[in-house]
Protein backbone atom coordinates (compact mmCIF):
# COMPACT_ATOMS: atom_id res chain seq x y z
CA UNK A 1 0.00 0.00 0.00
CA UNK A 2 1.31 3.74 -0.66
CA UNK A 3 1.53 6.46 1.54
CA UNK A 4 -1.72 8.25 0.94
CA UNK A 5 0.28 11.61 1.92
CA UNK A 6 2.57 10.82 -0.25
CA UNK A 7 0.14 9.91 -3.57
CA UNK A 8 -1.82 13.94 -2.25
CA UNK A 9 1.30 15.31 -2.63
CA UNK A 10 2.99 13.62 -5.57
CA UNK A 11 0.11 12.54 -7.99
CA UNK A 12 1.75 12.59 -11.14
CA UNK A 13 4.42 10.20 -10.39
CA UNK A 14 2.17 7.61 -9.05
CA UNK A 15 0.27 8.19 -12.07
CA UNK A 16 3.23 7.85 -14.01
CA UNK A 17 4.44 4.66 -12.19
CA UNK A 18 1.08 2.69 -12.21
CA UNK A 19 1.43 3.39 -16.04
CA UNK A 20 4.62 1.97 -16.76
CA UNK A 21 3.75 -1.80 -14.33
CA UNK A 22 0.74 -1.39 -16.76
CA UNK A 23 -1.95 -1.20 -13.90
CA UNK A 24 -5.01 0.98 -14.51
CA UNK A 25 -6.31 3.09 -11.73
CA UNK A 26 -8.27 6.14 -11.82
CA UNK A 27 -5.83 8.40 -9.17
CA UNK A 28 -8.14 11.51 -9.69
CA UNK A 29 -11.10 9.39 -8.48
CA UNK A 30 -9.33 8.54 -5.49
CA UNK A 31 -8.35 11.39 -4.20
CA UNK A 32 -11.79 12.96 -4.90
CA UNK A 33 -13.26 10.48 -2.91
CA UNK A 34 -9.86 11.28 -0.07
CA UNK A 35 -10.97 14.07 -0.24
CA UNK A 36 -14.87 14.03 0.35
CA UNK A 37 -13.73 11.19 3.15
CA UNK A 38 -11.65 14.15 5.01
CA UNK A 39 -14.25 16.66 4.62
CA UNK A 40 -17.21 13.81 5.82
CA UNK A 41 -14.86 13.14 8.78
CA UNK A 42 -14.23 16.43 9.61
CA UNK A 43 -18.06 17.35 9.27
CA UNK A 44 -18.43 14.49 12.11
CA UNK A 45 -16.22 15.83 14.23
CA UNK A 46 -17.38 19.02 14.27
CA UNK A 47 -21.13 17.87 14.99
CA UNK A 48 -19.46 15.67 18.06
CA UNK A 49 -18.18 19.02 19.27
CA UNK A 50 -21.43 20.43 19.16
CA UNK A 51 -22.72 17.94 20.86
CA UNK A 52 -20.22 18.06 23.40
CA UNK A 53 -21.38 21.49 23.96
CA UNK A 54 -25.07 20.86 23.52
CA UNK A 55 -24.44 18.52 26.49
CA UNK A 56 -22.94 21.25 28.52
CA UNK A 57 -25.98 23.79 28.21
CA UNK A 58 -28.44 21.11 28.88
CA UNK A 59 -26.62 20.90 32.54
CA UNK A 60 -26.96 24.08 32.84
CA UNK A 61 -30.12 25.26 31.38
CA UNK A 62 -32.81 27.29 33.99
CA UNK A 63 -35.57 25.73 33.21
CA UNK A 64 -37.17 22.78 31.02
CA UNK A 65 -38.30 25.40 27.88
CA UNK A 66 -34.95 25.81 27.59
CA UNK A 67 -33.47 22.18 28.16
CA UNK A 68 -35.93 20.99 25.76
CA UNK A 69 -34.87 23.02 22.84
CA UNK A 70 -31.65 22.09 23.34
CA UNK A 71 -32.88 18.33 23.20
CA UNK A 72 -34.61 19.14 19.51
CA UNK A 73 -30.98 20.58 18.44
CA UNK A 74 -29.30 17.54 19.81
CA UNK A 75 -32.05 14.75 18.08
CA UNK A 76 -31.22 16.64 14.57
CA UNK A 77 -27.43 16.69 14.99
CA UNK A 78 -27.82 12.51 15.53
CA UNK A 79 -30.07 12.38 12.53
CA UNK A 80 -26.99 14.41 10.71
CA UNK A 81 -24.54 11.96 12.03
CA UNK A 82 -26.40 9.10 11.30
CA UNK A 83 -26.28 10.36 7.77
CA UNK A 84 -22.54 11.19 8.00
CA UNK A 85 -21.54 8.13 9.39
CA UNK A 86 -23.11 5.85 6.53
CA UNK A 87 -21.74 8.21 4.29
CA UNK A 88 -18.35 8.11 5.12
CA UNK A 89 -18.42 3.99 5.75
CA UNK A 90 -19.32 4.34 1.89
CA UNK A 91 -16.42 6.34 1.67
CA UNK A 92 -14.05 4.57 3.41
CA UNK A 93 -14.99 1.54 1.57
CA UNK A 94 -14.53 2.63 -2.38
CA UNK A 95 -11.22 4.70 -0.69
CA UNK A 96 -9.85 1.20 0.57
CA UNK A 97 -10.12 -0.50 -2.35
CA UNK A 98 -8.99 2.17 -4.69
CA UNK A 99 -5.68 1.97 -2.20
CA UNK A 100 -5.51 -1.82 -2.21
CA UNK A 101 -6.00 -2.01 -5.70
CA UNK A 102 -2.72 0.31 -6.42
CA UNK A 103 0.79 -1.25 -7.67
CA UNK A 104 4.01 -0.30 -5.58
CA UNK A 105 5.93 2.02 -7.59
CA UNK A 106 9.40 0.81 -9.62
CA UNK A 107 12.36 2.14 -8.00
CA UNK A 108 13.87 4.49 -10.42
CA UNK A 109 16.91 2.41 -11.89
CA UNK A 110 14.12 -0.39 -12.94
CA UNK A 111 13.93 -0.48 -16.93
CA UNK A 112 10.72 0.87 -18.17
CA UNK A 113 8.95 -1.78 -20.78
CA UNK A 114 5.77 -3.02 -21.24
CA UNK A 115 6.78 -7.02 -20.48
CA UNK A 116 9.18 -9.93 -20.33
CA UNK A 117 10.24 -9.10 -23.23
CA UNK A 118 11.93 -6.02 -22.53
CA UNK A 119 13.74 -7.62 -19.41
CA UNK A 120 17.53 -6.35 -19.27
CA UNK A 121 20.25 -9.31 -19.42
CA UNK A 122 22.95 -8.21 -16.43
CA UNK A 123 25.30 -10.58 -17.04
CA UNK A 124 26.23 -14.06 -17.77
CA UNK A 125 27.89 -16.40 -15.55
CA UNK A 126 29.40 -19.76 -16.14
CA UNK A 127 30.55 -21.74 -19.60
CA UNK A 128 27.37 -23.97 -20.69
CA UNK A 129 28.85 -27.44 -21.58
CA UNK A 130 30.23 -28.22 -24.96
CA UNK A 131 27.96 -30.82 -25.91
CA UNK A 132 30.18 -32.81 -27.95
CA UNK A 133 32.07 -33.58 -24.97
CA UNK A 134 29.82 -34.84 -22.62
CA UNK A 135 26.96 -36.24 -24.80
CA UNK A 136 27.23 -38.90 -27.13
CA UNK A 137 25.88 -37.83 -30.49
CA UNK A 138 26.64 -34.45 -29.46
CA UNK A 139 23.16 -33.41 -28.48
CA UNK A 140 22.14 -32.89 -24.96
CA UNK A 141 18.44 -34.61 -23.60
CA UNK A 142 15.55 -33.26 -21.97
CA UNK A 143 15.41 -33.79 -18.60
CA UNK A 144 12.20 -35.63 -18.64
CA UNK A 145 13.75 -38.20 -20.82
CA UNK A 146 16.88 -38.48 -19.13
CA UNK A 147 15.08 -38.81 -15.50
CA UNK A 148 11.77 -41.72 -16.83
CA UNK A 149 14.96 -43.54 -17.77
CA UNK A 150 16.05 -43.36 -14.68
CA UNK A 151 12.77 -43.84 -12.83
CA UNK A 152 13.56 -40.50 -11.30
CA UNK A 153 10.51 -38.42 -11.78
CA UNK A 154 7.22 -39.99 -12.45
CA UNK A 155 4.42 -37.85 -13.77
CA UNK A 156 1.99 -40.49 -15.11
CA UNK A 157 1.24 -41.74 -12.00
CA UNK A 158 0.83 -38.11 -10.37
CA UNK A 159 -1.29 -37.62 -12.86
CA UNK A 160 -3.57 -40.64 -12.14
CA UNK A 161 -3.76 -39.74 -8.58
CA UNK A 162 -4.00 -35.75 -9.02
CA UNK A 163 -3.88 -35.11 -12.43
CA UNK A 164 -2.34 -32.82 -14.80
CA UNK A 165 0.92 -30.71 -13.20
CA UNK A 166 1.81 -32.90 -10.70
CA UNK A 167 4.33 -35.28 -10.23
CA UNK A 168 6.46 -37.97 -8.07
CA UNK A 169 10.14 -37.34 -7.25
CA UNK A 170 12.00 -40.68 -6.75
CA UNK A 171 14.84 -42.84 -5.50
CA UNK A 172 18.10 -40.27 -6.02
CA UNK A 173 16.10 -37.07 -6.82
CA UNK A 174 14.18 -37.22 -3.75
CA UNK A 175 17.10 -37.37 -1.84
CA UNK A 176 18.62 -34.54 -4.07
CA UNK A 177 16.15 -32.70 -2.89
CA UNK A 178 17.47 -32.85 0.64
CA UNK A 179 20.97 -32.60 -0.41
CA UNK A 180 19.59 -29.38 -2.15
CA UNK A 181 18.39 -27.77 0.77
CA UNK A 182 21.05 -28.45 3.37
CA UNK A 183 23.13 -26.78 1.06
CA UNK A 184 21.02 -23.63 1.35
CA UNK A 185 20.01 -23.51 4.90
CA UNK A 186 24.14 -24.25 5.53
CA UNK A 187 24.70 -21.60 3.22
CA UNK A 188 22.50 -18.63 4.64
CA UNK A 189 22.49 -19.48 8.29
CA UNK A 190 25.79 -18.53 7.97
CA UNK A 191 24.82 -15.19 7.07
CA UNK A 192 22.27 -14.59 9.71
CA UNK A 193 18.85 -16.03 8.39
CA UNK A 194 16.95 -17.58 10.84
CA UNK A 195 16.15 -21.17 10.07
CA UNK A 196 12.02 -21.44 10.02
CA UNK A 197 9.28 -24.31 8.59
CA UNK A 198 6.11 -21.67 8.06
CA UNK A 199 2.25 -22.73 8.10
CA UNK A 200 1.21 -23.23 4.14
CA UNK A 201 -2.10 -21.99 5.00
CA UNK A 202 -3.38 -17.93 5.19
CA UNK A 203 -6.13 -16.12 6.65
CA UNK A 204 -7.27 -13.84 3.81
CA UNK A 205 -6.57 -10.96 5.55
CA UNK A 206 -2.98 -11.98 5.62
CA UNK A 207 -3.03 -13.24 2.15
CA UNK A 208 -4.58 -9.40 1.22
CA UNK A 209 -2.08 -8.43 3.07
CA UNK A 210 0.96 -9.41 0.72
CA UNK A 211 -0.86 -7.56 -2.09
CA UNK A 212 -0.36 -10.41 -4.30
CA UNK A 213 -4.35 -10.88 -4.24
CA UNK A 214 -5.26 -7.83 -6.56
CA UNK A 215 -2.72 -9.14 -8.90
CA UNK A 216 -3.92 -12.99 -9.46
CA UNK A 217 -7.16 -13.42 -7.31
CA UNK A 218 -8.48 -16.88 -7.04
CA UNK A 219 -7.31 -17.61 -10.77
CA UNK A 220 -3.69 -18.19 -9.54
CA UNK A 221 -4.14 -18.75 -5.30
CA UNK A 222 -5.69 -22.21 -4.11
CA UNK A 223 -8.88 -20.92 -1.55
CA UNK A 224 -10.54 -23.13 0.96
CA UNK A 225 -13.99 -21.30 1.32
CA UNK A 226 -14.81 -23.68 3.83
CA UNK A 227 -12.17 -22.19 6.01
CA UNK A 228 -11.40 -18.85 4.57
CA UNK A 229 -7.89 -19.69 4.36
CA UNK A 230 -5.40 -19.34 0.84
CA UNK A 231 -2.59 -22.06 0.46
CA UNK A 232 0.69 -20.20 0.14
CA UNK A 233 2.43 -19.95 -3.69
CA UNK A 234 5.38 -19.39 -1.54
CA UNK A 235 6.80 -19.23 1.95
CA UNK A 236 7.84 -15.54 1.63
CA UNK A 237 3.78 -15.16 2.23
CA UNK A 238 3.98 -17.20 5.72
CA UNK A 239 7.13 -15.38 6.93
CA UNK A 240 6.21 -11.74 4.99
CA UNK A 241 2.84 -12.23 7.46
CA UNK A 242 4.29 -13.43 11.03
CA UNK A 243 5.47 -9.91 12.06
CA UNK A 244 1.62 -8.00 11.56
CA UNK A 245 0.96 -5.27 13.57
CA UNK A 246 4.44 -5.62 15.60
CA UNK A 247 7.04 -3.37 15.85
CA UNK A 248 10.67 -4.14 16.18
CA UNK A 249 13.47 -2.14 17.57
CA UNK A 250 15.75 -0.87 15.39
CA UNK A 251 18.61 -3.21 16.53
CA UNK A 252 17.10 -5.94 15.69
CA UNK A 253 17.57 -5.28 11.83
CA UNK A 254 17.66 -6.93 9.41
CA UNK A 255 15.68 -9.47 10.79
CA UNK A 256 16.64 -12.51 7.89
CA UNK A 257 14.38 -15.66 7.83
CA UNK A 258 15.46 -18.54 5.85
CA UNK A 259 12.10 -20.55 5.16
CA UNK A 260 11.46 -24.30 3.54
CA UNK A 261 7.95 -25.28 2.40
CA UNK A 262 5.27 -27.28 0.19
CA UNK A 263 3.71 -24.37 -2.20
CA UNK A 264 0.60 -24.30 -4.30
CA UNK A 265 -0.50 -22.17 -7.98
CA UNK A 266 -2.99 -23.12 -10.27
CA UNK A 267 -0.53 -21.86 -12.96
CA UNK A 268 -4.21 -20.54 -14.20
CA UNK A 269 -2.10 -18.09 -16.64
CA UNK A 270 -0.09 -20.44 -18.05
CA UNK A 271 -2.08 -22.98 -20.09
CA UNK A 272 -0.23 -24.37 -23.24
CA UNK A 273 3.17 -23.87 -21.58
CA UNK A 274 5.02 -26.70 -20.04
CA UNK A 275 2.49 -29.36 -19.72
CA UNK A 276 4.50 -32.43 -19.40
CA UNK A 277 7.49 -32.61 -17.02
CA UNK A 278 7.80 -30.83 -13.24
CA UNK A 279 8.89 -27.52 -14.44
CA UNK A 280 5.44 -25.52 -14.09
CA UNK A 281 3.59 -27.58 -11.68
CA UNK A 282 0.53 -27.23 -9.17
CA UNK A 283 2.61 -28.21 -6.34
CA UNK A 284 6.33 -27.32 -5.18
CA UNK A 285 8.90 -27.12 -2.53
CA UNK A 286 11.04 -24.28 -1.95
CA UNK A 287 13.43 -22.46 -0.33
CA UNK A 288 12.97 -18.85 0.18
CA UNK A 289 14.59 -15.65 2.12
CA UNK A 290 12.85 -13.36 3.23
CA UNK A 291 14.29 -9.81 5.39
CA UNK A 292 12.26 -7.52 7.23
CA UNK A 293 14.88 -4.40 7.07
CA UNK A 294 15.14 -0.86 7.29
CA UNK A 295 14.31 1.59 4.32
CA UNK A 296 18.14 3.26 4.35
CA UNK A 297 19.26 -0.50 4.03
CA UNK A 298 16.81 -2.23 1.73
CA UNK A 299 18.87 -1.35 -1.42
CA UNK A 300 21.67 -2.83 -0.04
CA UNK A 301 19.59 -5.78 1.83
CA UNK A 302 18.41 -6.53 -2.04
CA UNK A 303 21.70 -6.84 -3.46
CA UNK A 304 22.92 -9.23 -0.74
CA UNK A 305 20.01 -11.47 -1.64
CA UNK A 306 20.87 -11.42 -5.31
CA UNK A 307 24.63 -12.46 -3.65
CA UNK A 308 23.27 -15.16 -1.64
CA UNK A 309 21.15 -16.82 -5.01
CA UNK A 310 24.80 -16.37 -7.23
CA UNK A 311 27.05 -17.99 -4.79
CA UNK A 312 24.32 -21.17 -4.61
CA UNK A 313 24.36 -21.10 -8.08
CA UNK A 314 28.23 -21.06 -8.57
CA UNK A 315 28.32 -23.77 -5.74
CA UNK A 316 26.39 -25.94 -7.94
CA UNK A 317 28.63 -25.13 -11.07
CA UNK A 318 25.72 -24.32 -13.49
CA UNK A 319 25.89 -21.63 -15.78
CA UNK A 320 23.31 -18.87 -15.29
CA UNK A 321 22.36 -15.45 -16.35
CA UNK A 322 20.92 -12.13 -14.31
CA UNK A 323 18.32 -10.80 -15.86
CA UNK A 324 16.72 -7.07 -14.42
CA UNK A 325 13.11 -6.75 -14.67
CA UNK A 326 11.23 -3.81 -16.63
CA UNK A 327 8.43 -2.16 -15.07
CA UNK A 328 5.97 -3.94 -16.90
CA UNK A 329 6.95 -7.44 -16.17
CA UNK A 330 6.86 -6.50 -12.58
CA UNK A 331 4.55 -8.16 -10.09
CA UNK A 332 2.02 -5.45 -7.96
CA UNK A 333 4.06 -5.13 -4.87
CA UNK A 334 7.54 -4.95 -6.42
CA UNK A 335 9.45 -1.98 -6.51
CA UNK A 336 12.56 -3.81 -8.50
CA UNK A 337 13.25 -7.67 -9.18
CA UNK A 338 16.16 -9.35 -10.20
CA UNK A 339 15.50 -13.30 -12.16
CA UNK A 340 18.10 -15.82 -12.68
CA UNK A 341 17.76 -17.90 -15.20
CA UNK A 342 19.65 -21.18 -15.50
CA UNK A 343 20.69 -22.98 -18.60
CA UNK A 344 19.45 -25.66 -19.74
CA UNK A 345 21.47 -27.40 -22.03
CA UNK A 346 18.61 -29.98 -23.20
CA UNK A 347 15.94 -27.12 -23.74
CA UNK A 348 18.53 -25.14 -25.13
CA UNK A 349 18.01 -21.89 -23.69
CA UNK A 350 17.74 -20.18 -19.92
CA UNK A 351 14.76 -20.48 -17.78
CA UNK A 352 14.29 -19.07 -14.71
CA UNK A 353 15.03 -20.53 -11.37
CA UNK A 354 15.41 -17.59 -8.92
CA UNK A 355 14.00 -14.42 -8.29
CA UNK A 356 14.62 -11.33 -5.95
CA UNK A 357 12.14 -8.34 -5.33
CA UNK A 358 12.55 -5.19 -2.72
CA UNK A 359 8.44 -4.42 -2.22
CA UNK A 360 9.76 -1.61 0.17
CA UNK A 361 7.45 -0.33 2.41
CA UNK A 362 4.66 -1.37 0.48
CA UNK A 363 3.76 -4.91 2.38
CA UNK A 364 4.48 -3.30 5.93
CA UNK A 365 2.04 -1.23 5.51
CA UNK A 366 -0.29 -3.25 4.64
CA UNK A 367 0.50 -5.35 7.88
CA UNK A 368 1.18 -2.29 9.90
CA UNK A 369 4.61 -3.94 10.36
CA UNK A 370 7.16 -0.62 11.85
CA UNK A 371 10.56 -0.55 14.02
CA UNK A 372 11.55 2.22 16.19
CA UNK A 373 14.52 3.91 15.11
CA UNK A 374 16.99 5.69 18.14
CA UNK A 375 14.86 9.02 18.12
CA UNK A 376 11.87 7.32 19.24
CA UNK A 377 10.05 7.82 16.01
CA UNK A 378 8.29 4.63 14.55
CA UNK A 379 8.45 3.91 10.67
CA UNK A 380 7.84 0.96 8.24
CA UNK A 381 9.97 -1.97 7.59
CA UNK A 382 11.04 -2.37 4.24
CA UNK A 383 10.39 -6.23 2.94
CA UNK A 384 12.89 -8.02 0.70
CA UNK A 385 12.26 -11.82 -0.54
CA UNK A 386 14.33 -14.03 -2.45
CA UNK A 387 14.50 -17.52 -3.98
CA UNK A 388 17.15 -20.21 -2.23
CA UNK A 389 16.02 -22.88 -4.25
CA UNK A 390 12.88 -23.53 -6.02
CA UNK A 391 13.33 -27.31 -5.75
CA UNK A 392 11.92 -28.97 -9.26
CA UNK A 393 13.59 -26.21 -11.22
CA UNK A 394 17.02 -26.88 -9.27
CA UNK A 395 17.00 -30.35 -10.10
CA UNK A 396 15.74 -30.09 -13.62
CA UNK A 397 18.97 -27.76 -14.14
CA UNK A 398 21.09 -30.23 -12.07
CA UNK A 399 19.51 -33.36 -14.05
CA UNK A 400 20.37 -31.38 -17.65
CA UNK A 401 23.79 -29.97 -16.70
CA UNK A 402 25.33 -32.71 -15.56
CA UNK A 403 24.21 -35.90 -17.72
CA UNK A 404 26.63 -38.09 -19.12
CA UNK A 405 27.14 -39.99 -22.47
CA UNK A 406 26.67 -43.30 -20.28
CA UNK A 407 22.95 -41.72 -19.75
CA UNK A 408 23.92 -41.19 -16.11
CA UNK A 409 23.71 -37.91 -13.94
CA UNK A 410 26.83 -37.11 -12.23
CA UNK A 411 25.85 -35.12 -9.32
CA UNK A 412 27.61 -31.06 -7.72
CA UNK A 413 30.43 -31.97 -6.16
CA UNK A 414 29.13 -29.65 -3.12
CA UNK A 415 26.13 -31.91 -3.09
CA UNK A 416 28.18 -35.59 -2.37
CA UNK A 417 28.81 -34.72 1.11
CA UNK A 418 24.85 -34.80 1.72
CA UNK A 419 24.01 -37.67 -0.42
CA UNK A 420 26.90 -39.91 -0.04
CA UNK A 421 26.66 -40.54 -3.64
CA UNK A 422 28.54 -39.00 -6.97
CA UNK A 423 26.64 -40.58 -9.59
CA UNK A 424 23.26 -41.50 -10.55
CA UNK A 425 24.14 -44.45 -13.06
CA UNK A 426 21.70 -45.52 -15.73
CA UNK A 427 20.31 -49.17 -14.38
Amino acid sequence: MLDIRFIRQNPNRVKKGCQVKQVTVDIDKLLEIDKKRRQTLQALEDMRAQKNKANKEIQEARNKKEKDKIILKMQELDKNSDRLTKTLKELEEEFNNLMLFLPNLPQEDVPVGKDERENVVLREVGEKPPPHQIWCGGKAKDYLVLSEKLDLIDTKRAAKISGTRFGFIKKEAALLEFALINLAFDTLTQRGFIPIVPSVMLKSEMAMGMGYLEQASDEEAYYLPKDDLYLVGTSEQSIGTMHTEEIFAEKDLPKRYLGFSTCFRREAGAYGKDTKGIFRVHQFDKVEMFSFCRPDKSKEEHQLFLEMEEKLMKALKIPYRVIQLCTGDLARPSAATFDIESWLPGQNQYRETHSTSNCTDFQARRLNIRYRDKTGKLNFVHTINGTAFAIGRTLIAIIENYQQKDGGILLPEVLQKYTKFKKIPLK
